[in-house]
């Protein structure tokens, strides 16, 4: 398996990491762990020596008994500077939790300690698990702290929203639990337990669409791309060849990923009828409009000219996801997405499933706080012709994961059907 890089930084949330490190090591994981000073007055050097049978560093002038090797890997001959040597036999970097003062030295390229001087020196996959409180992670200074670590190539992990370390306290800034943790990390590496999506086609869309009413207005909804993002990016850390068709995302694009960008549900319709064709695999998580104006005014409406109401003509929008259904080839799976509320919605699904062709449905409770639009956070049911399978609360990195094991497994049994 892989080896994983640890450091923990000073805060409540460190006791998540002593449980991350059970899973990993559990999973088959080698796991070393750097804390911090402050880390250790929440979570004692001992008990991760103790899991993950290798000595915890804290500074570069400690000795290294295993001198830079993971366990399981034989020591080498000499001492190496410890910051150098554990980055370069790591697979992976994982920092959780990463607290603001920390995610600031990254950011600022500081190197004052074992943690960061190892960030600075790391050439493999950097992930960053922000925690600590709402009024900290809100802040302008943290933001661009970490939007400048995501332009440096780091994978910023959203935090949870919930109760926080002081009593009483509630907003976001929670650290992920264990289990999401080690989903992204393993996402990340490509050893997700669904297997791999190497070579296939991967077509994702995202956001909400926008029907234009003049030449300002317009009938849209609240859809951010989160989760489109989250199923994109998580496709091509296992290897597939992904294409996002964006409308009106305005979240941070990351390399390798091919983005197509449209505004409304007609544009969007085209962009996808021309590259599903050529797909294996087509998640359709964005919010398209089932009706835009009857006709748009090239001007701006008056408000003088209008007077005190306004009515418009609506008329309903192509059915995108029908559509491409009917010309869907042999071995072509086209996953649905619905955004319900209140009772009812687990029928609809169904319906939507069955009515429109598709080979899953991931539905998703809106009217829940927390997990509705621009959340982090999501909640989902993937409604397949064998049942239902429940994706509990996670953070939306983690439901996609659980989404593409879905994938995965419908295209190996849609191989078998093929082959039989």
């Amino acid at each position: 398996m892989s080896r994983i890089l640890l450091g923990v930084t000073g805060g409540i949330a460190a006791f998540k990491a002593l449980e991350f490190t059970r899973l990993a090591t559990k999973a088959g994981h080698s796991v070393r762990v750097i804390q911090t000073e402050a880390s250790t007055r929440f979570v004692g050097t001992a008990s991760f020596a103790a899991i993950t049978g290798a000595p915890v560093l804290i500074t570069e002038w400690e000795p290294d008994a295993l001198r830079g090797a993971f366990p399981g890997d034989p020591a080498p001959e000499h001492a190496p500077l410890s910051h150098l040597a554990l980055v370069e036999r790591a697979d992976l970097f994982l920092v959780a939790p990463a607290s603001a003062n920390t995610i600031a030295k990254l950011a600022g390229g500081h190197a004052d300690n074992l943690l960061t001087a190892a960030a600075l020196a790391c050439r493999r996959p950097l992930l960053v698990a922000p925690a600590m409180n709402d009024a900290m992670y809100e802040n302008a200074a943290t933001r661009a702290n970490l939007q400048t670590l995501r332009d440096r190539g780091a994978e910023v992990l959203e935090p949870g929203t919930g109760a926080l370390g002081s009593p009483g306290e509630w907003g976001v800034g929670r650290l992920p639990e264990p289990a999401e943790l080690l989903a992204a990390v393993e996402a990340r590496l490509g050893a997700a337990p669904g297997g791999s999506l190497d070579g296939l086609k991967v077509l994702v869309t995202a956001g909400g669409t926008r029907e234009p009413i003049d030449a300002v207005r317009y009938v849209g909804n609240r859809s951010s791309g989160k989760m489109g993002w989250a199923l994109a990016d998580a496709a091509a850390r296992r290897g597939a060849n992904v294409t996002v068709v964006a409308a009106n995302v305005s979240l941070p694009r990351a390399a390798g990923i091919e983005y197509v960008d449209v505004s409304t549900a007609a544009e969007l319709g085209a962009a996808c009828a021309e590259r599903f064709p050529a797909s294996d695999v087509l998640l359709m998580a964005a919010a398209v409009a089932d009706y835009r104006p009857a006709s748009a005014r090239a001007d701006k409406i008056k408000k003088t000219e209008a007077g005190e109401t306004l009515a418009l003509e609506l008329e309903r929008t192509d059915d995108i996801l029908s559509g491409l259904a009917a010309g869907k080839r042999s071995g072509q799976l086209l996953i649905g997405f619905a955004a319900e509320s209140g009772d009812g919605a687990l029928a609809y699904a169904r319906d939507k499933l069955e009515r429109k062709r598709l080979d899953a449905v991931v539905l998703n409770d809106v009217s829940r706080p927390g997990i509705a639009f621009d959340a982090p956070d999501n909640e989902v049911t993937i409604v397949t012709a064998a049942g239902e399978q429940h994706v509990p609360r996670a953070t939306k990195a983690a439901v996609a994961g659980a989404i593409l094991d879905s994938v995965l497994s419908r295209r190996s049994s849609s191989a078998v059907r093929v082959e039989s």
